[in-house]
C-alpha cells in the first residue's frame, strides 16, 4: 500500500500542478488572501469527492460517452469564459473591492464540475488509481482519496500564498498584471474547451451519419 500512495501522489501532482483553469483562479484570488487556496481546494473536493465515490460504484464510464463530454465541454467553456471577463474587468477596482459573491470556495466548485479535462482524468487515470485501491479495502481507498485530495490543497494553497506575498511586495502593479494575465488565461481555456466540444458534437454526428446510411 505505501508504494501504491506514494505512486498516487506523484501521479496527483503531475496532474494538479499542470497548468489550468484552477491554478488561474487561485491565483487571481490568492491576490487579496493568501489562504484562497484552501478555500478553491475545499470547493474542489466538493466535486471531487462524490465523483470518487460514484467511481467505486461504476459510474465512470458514463463519463466517456460523449454526448456528455459535449455537453460538459460547451458549459465549462462559457463558464470559464465568463469568469475570466470578470477577473479582467475587476482590474480597474481594489482588491479590497472585489465582490464578495465571488468566493473562491465557489470557484473552485464550479471550474472543477465545468473542466471536461478534469471528468476524463477521473473517468481514465482517476477510474484505474479507483479501482487499484480497491484491492487494499476501504483503508485503501480512504487513504487515497485523502492522499489525491492532500495534493491538491498544499499546491492550490502554496499558489495563493506566493500571489498574496507576491501582491504585497509589487503592489497594484503586479495585481492588474496578473489579473490580466489569469482572466485571458481563463477566456482562453474556456474557448478551447468550447470548441473541442463542438468538433465532437462534429464527430459524432458524422459517424451517426455514417452508420445510418450503411
Amino acid at each position: 500500500m505505501t508504494a501504491f500512495l506514494i505512486e498516487t501522489v506523484i501521479i496527483s501532482l503531475s496532474g494538479v500542478m499542470a497548468p489550468g483553469a484552477l491554478s488561474a483562479v487561485t491565483i487571481s484570488h490568492g491576490i487579496r488572501s493568501g489562504r484562497s487556496g484552501i478555500a478553491v481546494a475545499i470547493g474542489h473536493g466538493v466535486v471531487e469527492v462524490p465523483l470518487l465515490v460514484l467511481i467505486y460504484f461504476g459510474v465512470g464510464a458514463l463519463m466517456q460517452i460523449s454526448g456528455f463530454q459535449v455537453f460538459i465541454g460547451v458549459v465549462g467553456g462559457i463558464l470559464m469564459m465568463w469568469m475570466g471577463v470578470s477577473i479582467m474587468r475587476s482590474i480597474r477596482a481594489d482588491v479590497s473591492q472585489v465582490k464578495a459573491g465571488e468566493s473562491s470556495l465557489w470557484a473552485g466548485v464550479m471550474l472543477s464540475a465545468g473542466n471536461p479535462y478534469f471528468l476524463i482524468w477521473w473517468a481514465t487515470v482517476g477510474s484505474s488509481l479507483v479501482i487499484r485501491s480497491v484491492e487494499y479495502g476501504f483503508v485503501g481507498v480512504l487513504l487515497f482519496g485523502i492522499c489525491h485530495w492532500m495534493c491538491d490543497l498544499i499546491w492550490l494553497w502554496l499558489l495563493s500564498l506566493l500571489a498574496y506575498r507576491a501582491s504585497s511586495i509589487f503592489g497594484g502593479t503586479f495585481v492588474r498584471v496578473t489579473s490580466l494575465v489569469s482572466g485571458t488565461f481563463l477566456l482562453l481555456i474556456g474557448f478551447r474547451f468550447v470548441y473541442q466540444a463542438l468538433i465532437i458534437m462534429d464527430f459524432s454526428e458524422f459517424v451517426y451519419g455514417i452508420s445510418h446510411t450503411s
